[in-house]
């Protein structure tokens, strides 16, 4: 017997019932079972109401030109605004197969002075009170009316059937981004509007209709990258980062967590906080619908990534800026009320609840008359955490008042991975007469160092925290080799020689350096190579790059024991080099490989983790400098 059903329906199954048990059942039982009965009806009459709470859908297939309708968003405060629109037409297939956009023109007063706003992604647009979709892209710029595109609420659901948690990487597939300047993209987002500057042309049969020049594009409305902290020193260095990702910078802050924050509603504005404490990044859309935990906001995607975890917090607006340019909402967030799990082509999609892990990143400056310390903490993620971590330590190095750009930087930090030995950080920055701070050089050099291993290719790295001391040092210490020479350039096994060197320091006198090199007994005879370098030659070497680049190690601790490897840049190094060849085997380095080992090699097709560089280091010495030493040069030794 079905209970189930409303309305009609229903009441048909009451009565039904009614008659065919009441023609044997005593009074009062009957009378006893029409009350648990009409009881029953009315629990079922509920919960099929309370399942319906959520909004009727507008048809794709029923959008027709001239339709009038109204999205909602928010222009200040918290305050969600109705705003006026009619449908100019539909495109088809715009963003992709089957992948249609909605073109709408917005109408009022507030519109026409700020156009298409930065923030205003995702607002919740309806036809006769049904949900159509969002609102998500924008007609050019300088444009006379906001026409803007929507995303249609059926491509917006498919999201919320994908897997939500986080995609492990591929076994031998760095999780990166393209590198700079390369134009492999992978084919999901080439067709991701905003992810790398994506753009839809309009037809000319629209074109006309909203009397715009040819050559006008649909694109991404921006979201508004809100930074609290950030000095413009760093917007400078790092700003064009952010524009890559489709991402408006722009001053905001943070506000106390309420416990009302998680009480989200279509037309509420939502944050996606990329860094937090004393330096924030957080970005901000309109959320277009809410299923119980489960949001739809953006109706585009931010990154691009597909499966990730952003702490997602309420975001607040103060106003909306007007510019003929680019309007755009200036936000704060709040605390974090769940996490961003799916960031496609068609929207982002939040849990509300217990946010994620994020990595603590400690910065500690240490000048004459003072430290400093600042705290962070960045998203995990391989795509972005890098270049978010620089920016975190280059903002709190030149944060301080006790820093001057006068001043010589000593890096002494560790990277925690779990299950791993620490990635350590040491080496000195001295500032040039180039117009880059030497704070820069110690952001990317932890930038690198991330990159390197985020995008291991071996297993997905756990980034418990990051720990950095960065100390000053009085004027610009750094030199260049001018030149080099040996007393004789004849020697014999077990001898030492005297390498000299002649550096030539920032605005001061030249100086010769000494470097005793014994003469290995095993040296091969001959004439000799001796390389007089700076550390950054010496880390150029082939067995770095084709460990690194092509996967030749066992797995990410030997990547973290070849990075502990690499010299410092305070050092001037004399190295000894042979014709003979050295055989590389994951992290190993084996020198001075017998020729037999060789034709084994020459015989096999596949030489699995083994390669050959035709040079072998005989010995290599070393003179600590405290001062930054560049440039190298080669000289030639005969062993007798």
């Amino acid at each position: 017997m079905h209970l189930g059903g409303t309305g009609a329906s229903g009441l048909f199954a009451y009565r039904h019932t009614r008659a065919y048990y009441g023609s044997f059942m005593p009074s009062p039982i009957r009378r006893t079972y029409a009350v648990l009965l009409a009881i029953l009806l009315l629990f079922c009459c509920v919960f099929t109401a309370r399942a319906a709470d959520g909004p009727t859908l507008f048809p794709l297939s029923e959008i027709k030109p001239g339709m009038k309708g109204v999205a909602y968003t928010i222009f200040e405060g918290d305050q969600v605004e109705k705003v006026d629109l009619e449908v100019i037409g539909v495109l088809n297939n715009a963003v992709g197969p089957k992948q249609d956009v909605i073109l709408v023109r917005l109408l009022g007063d507030k519109v026409q002075q700020t156009g298409v706003v930065a923030g205003m992604s995702g607002s919740p647009v309806y036809i006769d009170g049904k949900l159509v979709g969002a609102l998500a892209l924008k007609l050019g710029t300088f444009t006379k009316e906001a026409i803007g595109g929507v995303t249609p609420i059926e491509n917006m659901l498919e999201v919320e059937h994908l897997p939500v948690s986080p995609a492990p990487a591929a076994p031998g597939l760095p999780a990166t981004a393209p590198a700079k300047g390369s134009t492999s993209v992978s084919p999901a987002a080439a067709l991701i509007p905003g992810a790398y500057g994506t753009s839809i042309p309009l037809p000319d049969e629209f074109a006309q209709r909203v009397d715009v020049g040819s050559g006008q594009m649909l694109v991404p409305i921006e979201t508004p990258l809100v930074a609290a902290g950030l000095y413009p020193q760093t917007l400078a260095f790092f700003g064009k980062e952010f524009s890559s990702w489709g991402m408006t910078v722009m001053a905001g802050g943070t506000v106390p967590s309420s416990p009302a924050d998680a009480e989200l509603k279509p037309g509420d504005m939502v944050g996606f906080d990329l860094v937090r404490g004393d330096l924030s990044l957080s970005s901000g859309c309109t959320v277009t619908t809410v299923d119980g935990p489960l949001i739809l906001a953006c109706g585009h995607s931010l990154f691009g990534f597909g499966r990730i975890e952003v702490p997602l917090s309420r975001a607040h607006v103060l106003m909306t800026l007007a510019s003929s340019q680019a309007s755009t909402k200036i936000i704060t967030t709040s605390g974090t009320i769940g996490t961003l799990t799916q960031d496609r082509q068609t929207a982002v999609m939040g849990k509300l609840g217990v946010g994620p892990p994020m990595i603590p990143v400690d910065v500690t400056l240490e000048t004459p008359s003072a430290n400093k310390k600042y705290h962070f903490e960045v998203i995990e993620s391989p795509q972005l955490a890098p270049t978010l971590v620089a920016t975190a330590v280059y903002n709190g190095i030149i944060g301080s008042p006790v820093y001057g750009e006068g001043s010589t930087l000593e890096l002494d930090g560790t990277i925690d991975v779990e299950g791993h030995t620490p990635v350590e950080l040491e080496d000195l920055f001295a500032p040039t007469d180039q117009p880059v701070p030497a704070g820069f050089y110690v952001a990317t050099e932890v930038q690198s160092a991330f990159s390197l291993i985020y995008s291991n290719p071996y297993e997905q790295p756990d980034i418990k925290r990051v720990d950095l001391h960065v100390k000053t040092l009085p004027e610009k210490r750094w030199a260049t080799i001018d030149n080099a020479w040996v007393e004789k350039s004849e020697v014999h096994p077990g001898e030492t020689v005297a390498v000299k060197v002649l550096l030539r320091p920032y605005r001061g006198d030249p100086f010769i350096q000494e470097i005793p090199v014994k003469i290995p007994e095993q040296a091969a005879r001959g004439t000799l190579e001796l390389a007089v370098s700076d550390a950054e030659f010496l880390n150029r070497n082939v067995q770095l790059q084709a460990a690194t680049s092509q996967g030749q190690l066992a797995g990410l601790q030997e990547l973290i024991q070849l990075l502990n490897r690499q010299r410092h840049n305070d050092c001037l190094y004399a190295t000894l080099l042979q014709p003979t060849p050295t055989m590389l085997v994951e992290d190993k380095e084996m020198p001075n490989v017998p020729a037999s080992a060789i034709n084994v090699l020459d015989q096999r097709q596949n030489l699995g983790d083994a390669r050959l560089l035709w040079q072998s280091t005989v010995g290599e010495w070393s003179v600590e400098m405290h001062q930054l030493i560049a440039g190298q040069r080669m000289l030639a030794i005969t062993v007798k």
